[in-house]
């Protein structure tokens, strides 16, 4: 195993990859990040393009004396939330089973730094379709009490114990994934 194992495990809930590539020889998974949240955070700043602009000219006229130098944090705000909006759009994660080589590859990228790690099929001792329980606090209907939820999961024991998170979603979606993955393995899928 060449990687951390502890770089692919969300801190969402879901995931929801989709099939990409299904040949004889390779599998390849996508996910491209949450793209609802990405375009809401762009259009918001878009939106708050409109005030930034005269207001960074006027800060520029005038300086921070005037009226619009105590709106300074608008153009601060907008640049946060492109930064954020780029960041959410470059999320994108791959799942690539290649058969020929008999190697499984996971790959988490954004826009900053990109995390790998293979597996060798020889390394993989089993494909355990189970249930993580996932920490939630402030999410979940403003709660601020830390609960678990129970959380269908698609994950592959190492020879070592180590167990790698594939995949999160709904159960019957993880089950076409599972035995996708693993008849290119040539392991049966465990239920946990």
């Amino acid at each position: 195993m060449q990687g951390d194992p502890t770089q692919f495990e969300t801190i969402g809930s879901r995931l929801g990859f989709r099939v990409v590539n299904d040949t004889a020889s390779t599998l390849e998974l996508a996910w491209r990040g949450p793209r609802f949240p990405a375009f809401l955070c762009l259009s918001i700043a878009v939106v708050l393009l409109a005030i930034s602009i005269p207001i960074v000219q006027a800060i520029q006229l005038r300086g921070f004396t005037g009226a619009a130098g105590s709106l300074w944090y608008f153009p601060l705000m907008n640049i946060i939330l492109f930064g954020i909006a780029i960041y959410l759009i470059t999320q994108h994660r791959m799942i690539i089973i290649d058969v020929a080589q008999k190697r499984v590859t996971l790959q988490r990228r954004s826009a900053w730094r990109v995390h790998r790690l293979t597996l060798d099929f020889a390394e993989i001792e089993r494909i355990v379709l189970g249930t993580d329980h996932v920490e939630s606090g402030f999410a979940l209907a403003g709660s601020t009490a830390s609960q678990a939820f129970p959380v269908p999961s698609l994950r592959v024991e190492t020879a070592q114990r180590a167990t790698v998170l594939l995949d999160r979603g709904s159960r019957r979606r993880l089950e076409e994934v599972a035995q996708r993955i693993g008849a290119k393995l040539g392991r049966a899928v465990e239920t946990a």
